[in-house]
């Protein structure tokens, strides 16, 4: 069995699909791996840490050309072109873009989207979405950390008391909650909303205040349990009554963090362009959702309508931070965990004795799968 693991060449570019320590664990299950020389350079891999690994270091045509490519990021046209029609490629392939599948199938690759995989106890070491999620929550802290013109924590000096920074998370998730607790780490005082009920325990036992915003119908109720893990559309009644406690929580703060995503959905709008008008100068917006909102003056914000994707700006004295690709700032370490993900994926997909075998009665298989033999699998995304 061949792997390649190509450079990526757009998004998450600092990123790498197999570190050294995930190559040596393929290279002792019998499997024949190649690098594409300088892959692993932006995360600190380098090219003799993969042969030492067990790895050969090749071009671009030799990583693509294998039996299985493990990627990052959807490969380019011209990528796509030096694969074998029938290889497996595996990784972040937006699974909700349809031209982007049909691609992948016109190309009569085998593809499998490791976002689509399903929010399940035995899909938990293979979660993409939650490994990146994970490092893009700390990382927006930090990022907010350094454009907040003040302290993070309270600080009694001889020149007086600096008060501690007011931060709110909106949305939490894996994001979400890694924020507090990063947040609690440096100091700040910490308030947290999401949709779900359930996460109030959560948010409380990282040291953060849970905004409780009351279900007055069976719909509101319904609907804040989620599916499948993630949080869904909530009834236009509750989201009055939750932007208005937002509205009145953002005056008050310091920094948000914003971390709200639907899949196969436009993220919902968290913080309205009334509410950045009525927030303190200085204040700091990360929005994690930048480019997936709705579309805001010809361009899509993300949880703020005035986010702009991959830009700092400064908006009625707010600075509003939209890095898309926060978890490629820590490049290291989401690699890292993200090849973890893909080792732990092909064990699904490989057998001991090296042979690809896709068993479909495998929930996260077929959860997955987007094309094979030049037909889309599983129609239902980007629909």
């Amino acid at each position: 069995m061949q792997i390649g693991v190509p450079a990526e060449s757009r998004g998450r570019k600092s990123l790498v699909a197999a570190t050294p320590d995930t190559v040596k664990s393929l290279v002792s299950q019998g499997r024949s791996v190649t690098v594409e020389s300088g892959a692993g350079e932006c995360a600190h891999y380098t090219d003799d840490a993969y042969r030492k690994a067990g790895a050969q270091i090749g071009d671009a045509a030799s990583a693509f050309g294998a039996q299985i490519v493990l990627k990052v990021a959807s490969p380019t046209a011209s990528e796509l072109s030096l694969m074998k029609p029938g290889a497996v490629l595996a990784g972040m392939l937006d699974p909700f873009n349809t031209d982007n599948t049909a691609r992948l199938a016109a190309a009569g690759v085998t593809a499998f989207a490791l976002e689509a995989a399903p929010r399940t106890t035995r899909a938990q070491s293979l979660d993409v979405l939650s490994s990146q999620a994970n490092i893009a929550g700390y990382k927006a802290v930090l990022v907010a950390a350094e454009h907040y013109p003040r302290f993070m924590p309270m600080l009694m000096t001889a020149a007086g008391t600096v008060k501690a920074a007011r931060v709110l998370v909106l949305g939490a998730g894996v994001a979400g909650l890694q924020a507090i607790a990063t947040a609690k780490r440096l100091g700040a005082v910490v308030e947290a909303s999401d949709v779900r009920p359930a996460v109030k325990e959560q948010i409380e036992s990282l040291g953060a205040k849970f905004l409780d915003v009351p279900y007055e119908t069976d719909d509101e109720r319904e609907a804040a349990q989620g599916v499948g893990g993630y949080a869904r559309p909530m009834p236009a009644s509750w989201l009055a009554r939750q932007a208005a406690l937002v509205h009145e929580r953002a005056k008050q703060a310091d920094v948000i963090i914003t971390t709200a995503l639907i899949p196969g959905r436009a993220a919902p709008t968290l913080i309205s362009v009334e509410t950045v008008q009525a927030m303190k100068p200085g204040s700091v917006i990360v929005d994690l959702a930048a480019g997936r909102g709705p579309e805001f003056e010809g361009r899509k914000g993300g949880n703020c309508p005035l986010t702009e994707v991959d830009k700092v700006v400064q908006k009625h004295g707010v600075t509003i931070v939209g890095h898309a690709n926060l978890a490629s700032m820590v490049p290291a370490d989401a690699s890292a965990l993200y090849a973890r993900n893909l080792l732990d994926f092909l064990k699904l997909i490989v057998t001991r004795e090296g042979a690809l075998s896709i068993d479909l009665a495998d929930d996260i298989v077929a959860a997955t799968l987007l094309c094979r033999n030049g037909e889309v699998t599983n129609k239902s995304k980007g629909q």
